[in-house]
């Protein structure tokens, strides 16, 4: 199933999504209808009860409702980094933002070992989420907006110590993720040797839709043909068939002596080419952003007209 979170005449509300079509989710009927992460929470039967109850459901259209983030605050939010040719080709553009370094050929940066060894993420702002159509805001100060082409996961199932053969059982769904950056506060803030702050925290930040896609309909999350478009161009596209480290060894990682909650969301980390920064250009005031992956649908975002 395609499962969105809309609101209509102030009110929040779930459904199965058909085409421009919302079978919406009576609440009323059922207590795991109340909200996305309810849904979440209730497992299997929740997602069965679901199915049944869309075949016969009141409806909405799209263009009749604002949707929002799927999961509009998540439990917990990470960030992976698996994409080899990223990491490789943002690490040569170091120069952009650091008049001391020097160009480099993406094939001669050194790769820490610990990128290979275990997967690498950080843990992000749960509150500064946005959903389809949003605008994004300009972060002060910033001159090097950004935006970054990435698959999200939700966990279904929680638990500690996951193993990896087991953990696409732990799968609720996917999204598109697009981890919108501030690159100079950044940069700057990576010279403290921690972080990532006011360079990913700020509000709407993190852009998730339009949809959240059970992983009954899309698998494991692999196989996935990723494209972003700035103003109608394509400027990045990629597939989460290059991802190092998949979902499932992510989860198994994340879940190493440490808890995971139905609910939690872990991002892909940027796809190859799949942000400015590597491109060498930037975003601009008034700019509309299109995030699009295969099996999900189409991510559109709208920068803020003016820079703050």
């Amino acid at each position: 199933m395609k499962l969105v979170t809309f609101e209509k005449s102030g009110r929040q509300a779930i459904g199965v999504l058909d085409g421009e079509t919302i079978r919406v989710l009576d609440a009323g009927a059922n207590p795991a209808f109340a909200s996305m992460l309810a849904l979440i929470e209730a497992g299997d039967e929740g997602l069965e009860a679901a199915r049944k109850a869309s075949a016969s459901a009141a409806t909405e259209t799209v263009g009749a409702v604002r949707l929002k983030a799927p999961v509009p605050v998540p439990v917990q939010m990470r960030d992976s980094l698996v994409f080899e040719k990223h990491l490789r080709q943002a690490r040569a553009n170091r120069h952009l933002w650091d008049e001391t370094a020097q160009p480099m050929k993406p094939e001669d940066v050194k790769m820490p070992q610990v990128w290979y060894d275990q997967p690498i993420y950080y843990k992000g702002n749960r509150f500064s989420v946005s959903g389809p159509e949003d605008t994004i805001i300009w972060p002060r100060g910033e001159t090097r907006l950004d935006f970054e082409l990435e698959l999200g996961m939700f966990i279904g199932k929680g638990g500690c110590d996951i193993a990896k053969a087991d953990a696409n059982d732990h799968i609720f769904g996917f999204t598109c993720f697009n981890d919108f950056s501030a690159r100079d506060h950044q940069m700057l803030e990576g010279a403290g040797g921690l972080g990532p702050a006011k360079g990913k925290d700020f509000r709407t930040a993190n852009a998730m839709g339009p949809c959240l896609v059970t992983r009954d309909e899309i698998g494991d999350g692999s196989g996935l043909t990723m494209i972003a478009r700035v103003n109608g161009e394509e400027w990045a596209r990629g597939t989460s068939s290059d991802m190092h480290h998949s979902f499932a060894r992510i989860i198994e990682h994340v879940s190493r002596d440490e808890d995971l909650q139905p609910g939690e969301f872990i991002g892909s980390g940027t796809v190859g080419g799949g942000c400015g920064l590597e491109l060498g250009r930037f975003l601009n005031p008034g700019d509309t952003v299109e995030l699009e992956i295969e099996g999900i649908g189409i991510l559109r975002s709208h920068i803020a007209a003016e820079r703050r």
